[in-house]
């Protein structure tokens, strides 16, 4: 009997109507980033150019870095790098430039939180400094100011090494960002 009773149910459970859908969950529609507005890119061209001549004026306190070539593995915590991926190539730049200053923006305030780290404290650089303020508020994508994020301490005999990788890297960040700049402003 038992059997007969479950074949009788799955009958009348195929029979029955289906039970109402449930409301589809709501979900925010998804969009892509929203273009940063176009900035000003004369006055970033000129900037960039005040920043490459200020590197190169730079000098090493320690002349024996100057010529120092290092193999060094890749820290955690230096700056974002502008990568194929980041569209700042010509084309790219025509069409979107949202990609490629939000990598430019993100370099710059690492830069910036560099100079104003200890590493920089016993030689300060403070027309860099002013120079990449300038030109991160022309690249950011709001008003008011983006926050420091000041790297971890640095012991004293790393700050000469530190202060070396980091100018010779940031004088690499600004040629390319002095190509995009230059693109831009045609």
């Amino acid at each position: 009997m038992a059997p007969f009773r479950r074949l009788c149910l799955c009958l009348l459970l195929a029979l029955l109507p289906p039970p109402p859908a449930a409301p589809a969950p709501v979900t925010a529609p998804v969009t892509a980033p929203a273009p940063l507005r176009r900035p000003d890119w004369a006055a970033c061209r000129v900037l960039s150019r005040e920043l490459s001549r200020l590197l190169g004026a730079a000098r090493e306190p320690h002349p024996v870095l100057e010529g120092l070539q290092l193999l060094e593995e890749e820290p955690l915590n230096w700056p974002p790098r502008i990568r194929c991926s980041d569209a700042c190539d010509p084309l790219s730049l025509e069409s979107n430039h949202t990609l490629c200053l939000q990598r430019i923006r993100q370099a710059l305030q690492h830069y910036r939180d560099l100079l104003g780290s200890d590493i920089f404290r016993e030689q300060p650089q403070p027309q860099l400094e002013s120079t990449m303020e300038q030109l991160l508020r022309l690249v950011q994508d709001g008003p008011g100011r983006p926050p420091r994020h000041l790297p971890a301490p640095a012991e004293l005999w790393q700050r000469p090494l530190q202060r070396h990788l980091a100018l010779k890297r940031l004088r690499s960040f600004s040629a390319l960002m002095g190509r995009v700049f230059n693109h831009g402003a045609r």
